[in-house]
């Protein structure tokens, strides 16, 4: 169902929840103790004057919102009832919101990323969404890649303290006042025009350079 094919009830409703969680999840969000790696590959992209398509795993959505906060990214988020609630929460943390999905209205939204990107906006990615498999990545950001000439920079972030949800891409909430480690990997540029064959050796770079970062932010978030 379209966010714009939501009852007035639905839409009440959506509202009522994303209000009730935004300040939660922002408080939450204020404790944690960040450990960056790999920053200066984000500020590479900006000295080039170029905007990153961010590129991370589902799992990660929360610690991710929080620290890439008011950068004025456009993320996708999905058209039903869910996506409005969430894309509400999203937007009060300082994004932009694209509505559609890899099952409904994808290509709609990635008309809209692909003209923000152009307008000097990045663009960001759950590149194994909105329903797995994880740890696999979706066409979609390689596709917008291609597109725009915009480089694509992987991040995965990681807790030592957690909550971890009962569902296909075991979405971690990092606890209050926990360790977060954030490693960012080199940026990978899609070759423009790229044939099916370049885009799967892209879609396969990401995933692999996702996989390494998983690895390292463990190591990160578990050292004193």
């Amino acid at each position: 169902m379209s966010a714009t094919k939501l009852s007035r009830g639905q839409r009440a409703r959506a509202t009522a929840i994303a209000t009730v969680l935004y300040p939660l999840l922002a408080m939450l969000g204020a404790s944690f103790r960040w450990r960056v790696d790999g920053l200066e590959h984000y500020d590479a992209i900006h000295t080039r004057g170029q905007e990153p398509i961010f590129a991370f795993w589902h799992g990660r959505i929360l610690p991710a919102t929080c620290f890439w906060r008011r950068r004025g990214i456009t993320v996708m988020t999905s058209e039903n009832f869910d996506g409005e609630w969430i894309g509400q929460i999203i937007e009060s943390f300082g994004y932009e919101t694209a509505r559609g999905s890899t099952s409904h209205g994808g290509s709609r939204a990635l008309v809209q990323l692909r003209r923000d990107i152009h307008a000097g906006k990045a663009a960001g990615f759950t590149v194994d969404g909105p329903r797995g498999p994880a740890y696999t990545v979706q066409p979609g950001a390689i596709w917008l890649a291609s597109l725009t000439g915009s480089p694509i920079l992987p991040f995965h972030i990681e807790a030592d303290r957690y909550w971890s949800v009962r569902s296909w891409d075991r979405t971690q909430v990092p606890k209050p006042f926990s360790r977060v480690a954030v490693a960012i990997g080199e940026p990978i540029v899609v070759p423009g025009r790229a044939d099916a064959e370049a885009l799967e050796v892209s879609r396969l770079s990401v995933e692999q350079r996702l996989n390494a970062l998983v690895e390292r932010t463990r190591v990160m978030a578990s050292s004193r």
